[in-house]
């Protein structure tokens, strides 16, 4: 009750959250981001020896299947870390395909 005879209103305590794990998260994030790299980059040099427009194509058509449902994880303690890792490897899959792309031009 306050001075003025009001009554404040019911405060629950504040939700607890546990430390966010840095260092197991980061090495994590990047041991999920060497593996996704290294399987997207091979997956896709290996189709685009078939046919470079396939590659492309497959490639997008994953990552836009696989978009909603990591965007739903993202919050998830531990799977954000792993997702981190993927999106990474990805990206950085994509980027080294695109550079033997156009080195082999």
């Amino acid at each position: 009750m306050k001075d003025n005879g009001a009554y404040e209103p019911y405060r629950p305590y504040p939700e607890y959250r546990d430390p966010t794990p840095w260092a197991a998260g980061i090495t994590v994030a990047v041991m999920v981001a060497l593996l996704m790299a290294a399987a997207v980059y091979s997956f896709g040099e290996a189709l685009a020896r078939v046919h470079p427009v396939l590659a492309v194509l497959v490639n997008l058509i994953a990552a836009g299947g696989a978009t909603p449902s990591a965007w739903r994880w993202r919050t998830t303690p531990v799977a954000r870390w792993v997702l981190a890792g993927v999106a990474s490897g990805v990206v950085l899959a994509w980027s080294a395909l695109i550079i033997a792309g156009l080195s082999s031009l």
